[in-house]
């Protein structure tokens, strides 16, 4: 699969409500990087809402369109954790996790009315929520001796690369990721320093 040169994603938590027939749905969108941040978000919503009856979420992450996860948490099959992730995809954001907490009302909603509620609740949380456009950044590793510490990091500075990983010895280790519309032209400047070793890495 062809990676994009962006991707949008969120850096904020967002909150949003909507009500239908006395039930109440509260939306909260984080920005996640691991399933494991995902499975923490659940936990905290959890005990900051105790009282809710339902704790749907649908969560994406990074580029490859593989890793997501939806979940009715009760509700039946496909009224919540798909239309969550609906509203997920429609805008195209990733890194994102959207649980949706439903407090009761007493009345019925029906599979129709419960899937316009969790999907209106995700759309709500996603207008409210200010989305971010961020480069697809390639990783690689350098190493270099510590005198050429300036020059790497100058291109690195340049070319916006993130280091992601770092270890400065008198022999220096580092990671970083490269945006991936720059690659070509900021891998040439890294290889017109001499004596530094330049290797894609195959995960971040």
């Amino acid at each position: 699969m062809e990676l994009p040169d962006y991707y949008n994603t969120i850096e904020k938590v967002g909150t949003a409500e909507f009500k239908d027939r006395g039930s109440r749905f509260i939306a909260i969108a984080y920005p996640v990087k691991t399933v494991a941040d995902c499975k923490q978000r659940i936990a905290d919503i959890k005990k900051e809402y105790p009282k809710a009856r339902h704790y749907c979420f649908a969560y994406r992450l990074g580029l490859d369109n593989n890793q997501f996860r939806v979940s009715d948490d009760g509700e039946p099959s496909g009224t919540a954790g798909r239309p969550i992730l609906g509203q997920i995809d429609s805008k195209n954001v990733t890194d994102i996790i959207i649980i949706v907490v439903r407090y009761f009302g007493g009345t019925l909603l029906g599979v129709p009315g419960l899937i316009n509620a969790y999907k209106t609740a995700a759309s709500l949380v996603l207008q409210v929520t200010p989305l971010v456009r961020k480069p697809v950044l390639i990783p690689y590793q350098i190493q270099f001796d510590y005198t050429q510490m300036n020059e790497v990091m100058t291109v690195v500075k340049h070319f916006d690369c993130e280091v992601i990983k770092q270890e400065l010895q008198l022999f220096c280790n580092i990671k970083i990721g490269i945006p991936k519309n720059r690659l070509n032209e900021t891998l040439m400047r890294l290889n017109d320093i001499r004596n530094i070793t330049l290797a894609p890495v195959k995960t971040l």
